[in-house]
């Protein structure tokens, strides 16, 4: 059985396509290309929006399975972003990621302070999040 496709490698294909059947090329495309980040990240604000029924006039519209799927769809949308400004976009994230999981891990330089522990994931079922209130 054949593993998990490798991120980059669909990325490049993703790219790949995009590029051939942009409508916009040249400095409009790529600020277009990053634009489309925006679109997105209000996709999971709607589907965030719609799993917790805070529109009352729509209710209970999406679900947390919607909710993991835009933000798969933002991580999507900015990798290709990324390597639109970077060829070697698999490098930059990996060096960058690195950087900030030291910066952000790193124990507290100061006297007797102790590390803060990074918070516990949330269930695999989304946020118990509910309409009930005041």
């Amino acid at each position: 059985m054949a593993g998990p496709p490798d991120p980059w490698e669909a990325i490049d294909r993703l790219h790949g396509w995009l590029t051939a059947n942009r409508a916009h090329g040249g400095r409009e495309g790529l600020l277009l290309r990053v634009l489309k980040l925006s679109e997105e990240v209000g996709e999971v604000a709607q589907a965030v929006i719609g799993a917790t029924g805070q529109n009352p006039r729509k209710g209970v519209s999406h679900t947390w399975d919607d909710v993991r799927s835009e933000l798969c769809d933002v991580m999507i949308t900015a990798m290709v972003a990324l390597r639109e400004l970077a060829p070697d976009a698999r490098e930059v994230f990996a060096e960058h990621l690195a950087s900030v999981t030291d910066r952000s891990l790193r124990p507290d330089p100061s006297p007797g302070a102790e590390p803060t522990p990074a918070p516990a994931p949330e269930p695999a079922a989304g946020p118990p999040l509910s309409d009930a209130g005041p």
